[in-house]
C-alpha cells in the first residue's frame, strides 16, 4: 500500500444506537463495564467535573482494526477508552511499521487534540474490541482554557505515555523477538478485563 492510501480518512468510530438501550440488552453487568467511570482518567475527576462533562461523552463502539486516526488526520476527537485495547504506531515510506504505545481504559488515545498539534504522523488501530467515550476536541481545549481538574490528569497520562514510548522503544531495540512479544502479549493483558476461572 502507498503512502497516499495511508493518508486517505479512516471510518470514523460510530456512536452507539440508542447507547442506553444497547447497554441494557447485554445486562447490568455490562452497563457498568462501559460506563464513563471505568476510564481511569473520567474516575479521577471531582464528582462535579465528571457531572459536568457527562452529557459532553458520546459513547461509541470500537471494533477489532478499526482505525481511530490515521497519519496527518486531524484529531477532532479524544477517546476515552473503557474497554479494549488501541496500539499507536508509526510507519515508514516502505509500509513498515512500529507500535509506540498501547492504550487501554487508563488512558486515552487523541493527545495531539490537547497538545496543539491537531493531528499526528502515526496511526491508531483497535487491537482488541471494546468500547470508548468520546469528548470533541474544542471541549477539550475549553477544559485546558479554564484550568479543570481534566487538562491536569491529561498531562499526567501524557507524561505515562512518554515513558511508556521510551520503555517500548529500547526493548525494540535491544530485546529479542521473544522478548517484545511476551512484553506485548503482558501489556494488552494488563488493559483487557480478566474473568474468572480462566
Amino acid at each position: 500500500m502507498s503512502i497516499s492510501g495511508l493518508l486517505q480518512p479512516r471510518p470514523r468510530a460510530q456512536p452507539l444506537p440508542q447507547a442506553r438501550n444497547a447497554y441494557e440488552e447485554r445486562g447490568p453487568a455490562a452497563a457498568a463495564r462501559h460506563r464513563p467511570g471505568r476510564n481511569c482518567i473520567l474516575a479521577a475527576l471531582p464528582a462535579s467535573d465528571y457531572e459536568r462533562l457527562l452529557p459532553a461523552l458520546e459513547p461509541v463502539r470500537l471494533p477489532l482494526g478499526l482505525s481511530i486516526h490515521a497519519p496527518g488526520q486531524l484529531e477532532r476527537d479524544l477517546y476515552f477508552l473503557t474497554d479494549g485495547v488501541v496500539s499507536c504506531y508509526e510507519l515508514t515510506a516502505h509500509g513498515e511499521s512500529a507500535e509506540f504505545a498501547l492504550s487501554g481504559r487508563e488512558g486515552v488515545i487523541g493527545i495531539a487534540s490537547f497538545l496543539g498539534g491537531e493531528s499526528t504522523p502515526n496511526r491508531a488501530v483497535v487491537v482488541s474490541a471494546g468500547y470508548a467515550y468520546r469528548l470533541a476536541a474544542d471541549r477539550v481545549r475549553d477544559e485546558f482554557r479554564y484550568g479543570h481538574p481534566l487538562s491536569r490528569l491529561l498531562l499526567r497520562y501524557t507524561q505515562a505515555l512518554i515513558t511508556q514510548t521510551g520503555q517500548i522503544a529500547v526493548c525494540n531495540r535491544h530485546h529479542s523477538l521473544e522478548q517484545q512479544l511476551c512484553r506485548w502479549i503482558l501489556s494488552c493483558l494488563d488493559r483487557v478485563p480478566t474473568r474468572e476461572g480462566v
